[in-house]
């Protein structure tokens, strides 16, 4: 496991300098512990005054990759920093339950219609009231974007208005994960009036129903927002302001953490507890989620070394995902199928295919595809803890005779690799889902032709297309859960993607700057999900 470098003074003092010039609010009394509700890892203190800037500080901006439009967002990074500023429909509630937001209520009458009557006194940061053509023309434009989000929404037949406060949307066919799809980002009610007239490119302008509203940023440097005063939610959000330091070093944060110039962090290294016990005034805490690790064995690279189904499922034999939370992880994640662990009903890990075989099986599928001295090159990204997560990958394949290589790359070089050409010319890589928040909806990744972004390394397979659709028509309940349970066992005998375990998040903050509220467990990555709760205690 890569070890922290706590002494990072050069870059400390970058972040100090970066995040001073933000003036000081007063720091009031100390509130007596409060117990949280079940669901939550943190309650912000709603006794603490409102106001103040909030300082904040993440190892990634991605915003680039893609730039601004939320609908062509497709990493969880990217969800978190548009989140400040974007809204949906439907949110998540800390039980995954689908909530109320931008509608505040919804009608099914048949499971292939839904209406939504959209709340009252909503705007958007320019002032402008949302409308129902808003909405209309958003779901439109997603389906018909390149999104990656766009293959989420099911079989959307068609969205038109209800009246002028409603949306209808019919589906061809029932599809259970529709709601769920609804609460992410990618599918946030845009400004349609402003982007048809072309007065706002959302891909350079961000201009949302949001509680805060962008006042600069520089890429992989910072971002600045202010408070949107014209937010629906009375009394929220409770910052003035939040600013946000794009800090790729883990130490850098820890730094930032230390000295006060960061209220909140994400941190990567499950040792970080650890490291900061000593630290005062901050609180490490985990936040399980439903994102998981998973494997991709390229199949369409040419002389591919994965090409014959015995080799990869020889690789998701010899895997022990048991080990990797426990020593990757520091036992804070969970091994998942491709239904991720956490959810109501997801596959039990335990029953598929691949766990009851053993490591002598591994090794004769790997002689009988001619391939015993199986060596591949395993690309991961340098962020913590998929370091240690490829070791033990590499120790685990080791025990069948297979020799892993690995290789680390900066993110941005990952990406490339991996997602910039077809055929991409990668052996092997490391990565991760955003689980979301329906057992249904990642299974969709697992169809090339709907997810698009793994067409380079993914053959398409038409049995497990057909077991995916099936099992999103099923509503939930017993006959779900049997489907979904094909749909793991299907997915981990091809093996062109593995999934591994589930990714915890640690989140870190100064206990004298901030009172945060945190879920227990989040489905789409985003810490930053009830930021506009956050209640500041001081800014340096």
């Amino acid at each position: 496991m890569r070890p922290i470098r706590l002494a990072c003074g050069v870059m400390a003092a970058l972040l100090a300098s970066a995040c001073a010039a933000t003036g000081t609010t007063t720091t009031p009394a100390t509130a007596p512990d409060r117990p949280n509700p079940t669901g939550y890892l943190a309650t912000a203190d709603q006794s603490l005054p409102v106001g103040g800037t909030l300082n904040l500080a993440v190892h990634i901006d991605s915003g680039a990759a893609t730039g601004y439009d939320p609908q062509l967002a497709d990493v969880a990074t990217t969800w978190q920093l548009l989140s400040l500023s974007y809204e949906t429909l439907v949110t998540v509630g800390p039980d995954f339950s689908v909530q109320p937001m931008l509608a505040d209520k919804w009608d099914t009458p048949d499971p292939k219609t839904y209406v939504f009557h959209l709340r009252d006194g909503v705007t958007f940061s320019n002032g402008r009231e949302m409308t129902a053509d808003d909405v209309v023309g958003s779901l439109k434009r997603l389906l018909a974007s390149k999104s990656v989000w766009r293959g989420q929404l099911g079989p959307v037949k068609s969205v038109t208005k209800d009246g002028d406060r409603a949306v209808k949307v019919t589906l061809s066919e029932p599809y259970t994960p529709f709601l769920a799809a609804l609460a992410n980002i990618p599918a946030a009610v845009l400004p349609m009036k402003e982007i048809d007239d072309k007065s706002v490119d959302p891909a350079k302008t961000l201009l949302g129903t949001g509680p805060y509203v962008v006042e600069n940023h520089r890429q992989d440097v910072s971002w600045t927002f202010k408070r949107n005063d014209k937010y629906w939610s009375k009394g929220k959000p409770a910052a003035d302001a939040v600013n946000v330091t794009i800090a790729p070093e883990e130490a850098a944060r820890i730094a930032a953490l230390q000295n006060g110039s960061a209220a909140l962090a994400t941190l990567g290294n499950v040792d970080s507890a650890t490291m900061l016990a000593g630290a005062k005034n901050v609180q490490v805490v985990t936040q399980a989620t439903t994102d998981f690790y998973y494997l991709m064995l390229n199949t369409q690279a040419a002389g591919s070394k994965f090409a014959d189904p015995r080799v990869r499922q020889a690789v998701a034999i010899a895997l022990d995902p048991k080990q990797i939370a426990d020593v990757a992880l520091g036992g804070k994640g969970r091994p998942t199928a491709i239904t991720p662990a956490g959810l109501p009903g997801a596959c039990d890990p335990a029953a598929l295919p691949s766990a009851s075989k053993s490591v002598d099986e591994a090794k004769k599928l790997l002689a009988d595809a001619g391939a015993q001295n199986l060596t591949f090159t395993l690309s991961i990204f340098s962020t913590e803890p998929a370091p240690a997560v490829a070791q033990v990958i590499q120790q685990n394949l080791q025990q069948a005779g297979i020799t892993v290589k690995i290789e680390q790359l900066d993110e941005a070089s990952w990406s490339g690799k991996v997602y910039g050409k077809a055929p991409a010319e990668f052996d092997a890589a490391l990565s991760w889902f955003a689980g979301y928040a329906d057992p249904g909806m990642v299974t969709k990744w697992w169809n090339p032709e709907t997810a698009g972004f793994n067409v380079g390394f993914m053959k398409p397979d038409k049995e497990l297309n057909t077991l995916i659709d099936a099992a999103g028509k099923e509503p939930a309940g017993a006959a779900r859960d049997k489907a979904l349970a094909a749909v793991c066992a299907k997915a981990d005998t091809d093996a062109q993607m593995i999934p591994l375990v589930t990714r915890p998040a640690t989140i870190a903050f100064r206990t004298d700057a901030l009172s945060p509220s945190l879920y227990a467990t989040e489905g789409y990555g985003n810490v930053l999900r009830l930021i506009a709760d956050a209640r500041v205690k001081k800014t340096q």
